[in-house]
């Protein structure tokens, strides 16, 4: 069932996130979404390249895969105010990687879908908010 539902925007949804085809090499895909990334207010606080991981505790070969930890402070603080363990879900994940048709594909959490189980009015604001500012980054691309 997963990227099975079409979204509003140029990208896929899955029932917790959405991504996009990018026309873009994989190095250069990283660079841009940062760069979008940044003009939603987010930073990069982890990078996980889990090609190099995975080659390195495994020693195996794996496509080109990065996971981007990007947090927004202000939204961060304002869902830790509300609910003290969120930070269990947090930063939103961003990936970018090649798949098996050799596309560069760009994804991102859907927050209200990763927090839905959270039962809290205003940590839903702030993830719908957050998810706006996400699928922006994403149409950007």
């Amino acid at each position: 069932m997963l990227n099975e539902v079409k979204s509003r925007f140029t990208g896929e949804q899955t029932n917790y996130g959405f991504s996009k085809v990018v026309n873009l090499g994989y190095e250069e895909a990283i660079e841009k979404v940062t760069e979008e990334l940044k003009k939603e207010g987010f930073g990069i606080l982890t990078e996980i390249d889990v090609k190099e991981t995975l080659k390195k505790k495994l020693d195996v070969d794996f496509k080109p895969y990065k996971i981007l930890g990007a947090c927004n402070p202000p939204f961060a603080y304002k869902a830790l105010q509300s609910e003290e363990q969120i930070g269990l879900m947090l930063p939103c994940n961003v990936i970018v990687y090649v798949n098996d048709k050799s596309e560069t594909v760009v994804a991102a959490i859907d927050p209200i879908a990763s927090m839905q189980a959270v039962k809290n009015e205003t940590l839903g604001k702030v993830a719908s908010t957050i998810q706006g500012k996400l699928k922006k980054v994403i149409e950007s691309l």
